[in-house]
């Protein structure tokens, strides 16, 4: 495996073991733009219907008792989303600067 293989493996093992490790203890109060919500009182606004629907709501991964392991579990999932979309957009940018000088 090349270096920079290994530097991605490593990194992503890093933060795969701070996504589940790490993040159940993360502070339960709101956010910034959750906290302007409350405190403007709008915050009800946002609850209800809308066009799509959150697949890890309240970064909790759906269906587990435990929170620490369901907020692991959703840090772990954003996490390889998160990755997958980055390394995406870098292959098909290698791709098209590839194109770019063959021409």
């Amino acid at each position: 495996m090349k270096q920079s293989g290994l530097l991605i493996l490593g990194g992503l093992l890093l933060c795969s073991a701070l996504a589940l490790g790490i993040s159940p203890w993360a502070s339960s109060l709101p956010d910034g733009l959750e906290k302007v919500a409350q405190d403007q009182k709008f915050l009800d606004k946002g609850e209800g219907e809308s066009l799509f629907s959150s697949p890890l709501p309240d970064y909790l991964f759906p269906g587990i008792i435990n929170q620490q392991l369901a907020t692991g579990l959703a840090g772990l999932i954003g996490l390889a989303g998160a990755f997958c979309a980055t390394y995406g957009l870098a292959l098909l940018l290698r791709k098209k600067d590839a194109l770019a000088k063959k021409r």
